[in-house]
């Protein structure tokens, strides 16, 4: 599926970046992996990590918003993911032009060069905040999902296809909430600030992220919106599980926070099918041919994805065992 293919990550010097990267120099042979994001220290970082396979690794610094750039970039390209955005909340808030350039903007540039350089797959990460968007990070990200879905109705007689995956915040990863819980309990806290008691989230670690993009790479024929099937728990239990009968302080909920991670709308169930590990939403739109993936059922109406009211919980000692198996990123 990967072999011999050149393979472009915008923002690939992130934790997914890195992670995804080793999962394909390992299980494939790619002709060449294209590492395009801002920072040359974390490029360089990067280079020295993958240092052995040095002749397939090219590092290319650039920003999304520059389209002339990243077009020069994707020269031979057969593969996008799309990684780069800028995702946190109170900085999108405070500049919220600076967001809309990177993740609306910057997702109109990708979608017009992987056309015109006639790029065989994109694939963007997208969130769950993109999910009836509370904050403006959502607000874009929805933005860029619909830009990624719409952009298969004008490739032509190209032969590009655009998919998204969507995904809650990634266990153990930076903005998450478990390396603050560690960072408080290294510090030597006895009590944990829980900003709502009733909180839930989805449990969904960096591999599970990889293996839902390598699906998408390998299945998507343009417009699918995948979804990852992942466990629950409370974070009042992942409290208790990082620190044994430590106290919950209720500090209150955050500007931009829900209180829980919604995948599936009760409105995206009209187009929805559910697969054995993950869901697609399929195009609700005219050009949409009814190309559906083989093996799916089509779940039932009104149904609704959402950290609340999923079918599999982690307990305590669950989550506990859960953390021996992640990296921790501060």
């Amino acid at each position: 599926m990967l072999n011999d293919k050149v393979i472009l990550i915008t923002g690939g010097t992130g934790s997914f970046g890195k992670k995804f990267t080793k999962r394909v120099l390992e299980q494939f042979n790619p002709k060449k992996i294209i590492i395009y994001s801002r920072d040359e220290y974390k490029q360089y970082l990067m280079q020295r990590q993958f240092q052995k396979y040095k002749k397939q690794m090219r590092y290319f610094l650039g920003d999304v918003r520059d389209k002339e750039r990243f077009a020069r970039a994707c020269d031979g390209v057969d593969v996008i993911v799309h990684a780069a955005a800028l995702k946190q909340v109170p900085a999108a808030e405070y500049n919220p032009l600076e967001a809309i350039k990177t993740n609306i903007d910057g997702a109109k540039n990708i979608v017009d060069v992987a056309i015109d350089k006639d790029v065989e797959k994109v694939v963007a990460l997208s969130t769950d905040k993109a999910v009836d968007p509370v904050n403006l990070y959502g607000a874009t990200k929805m933005v860029s999902d619909k830009l990624f879905i719409a952009a298969n109705a004008y490739v032509g007689a190209k032969n590009t296809h655009f998919s998204v995956v969507r995904y809650g915040n990634v266990s153990g990863s930076r903005g998450s909430v478990i390396p603050f819980f560690k960072t408080l309990i290294d510090e030597g806290a006895t009590k944990l600030p829980i900003t709502d008691m009733r909180m839930t989230r989805f449990w969904i670690t960096l591999d599970e992220a990889v293996n839902l993009v390598i699906k998408a790479i390998g299945e998507a024929r343009g417009g699918e919106l995948f979804i990852h099937k992942c466990p629950s728990f409370k974070v009042t239990d992942l409290a208790r599980a990082m620190l044994p009968d430590c106290e919950l302080e209720d500090v209150g909920i955050r500007p931009g926070e829900k209180l829980h991670e919604v995948m599936i709308t009760e409105e995206d169930s009209r187009s929805a099918y559910e697969y054995d590990n993950y869901y697609i939403i399929y195009p609700s739109l005219e050009w949409w041919d009814n190309l559906c993936i083989e093996g799916g059922k089509k779940v039932e109406d009104r149904f609704r994805y959402a950290s609340d009211n999923n079918t599999e919980w982690l307990t305590v000692e669950e989550i506990r065992e859960a953390l021996k198996h992640i990296d921790i990123v501060y």
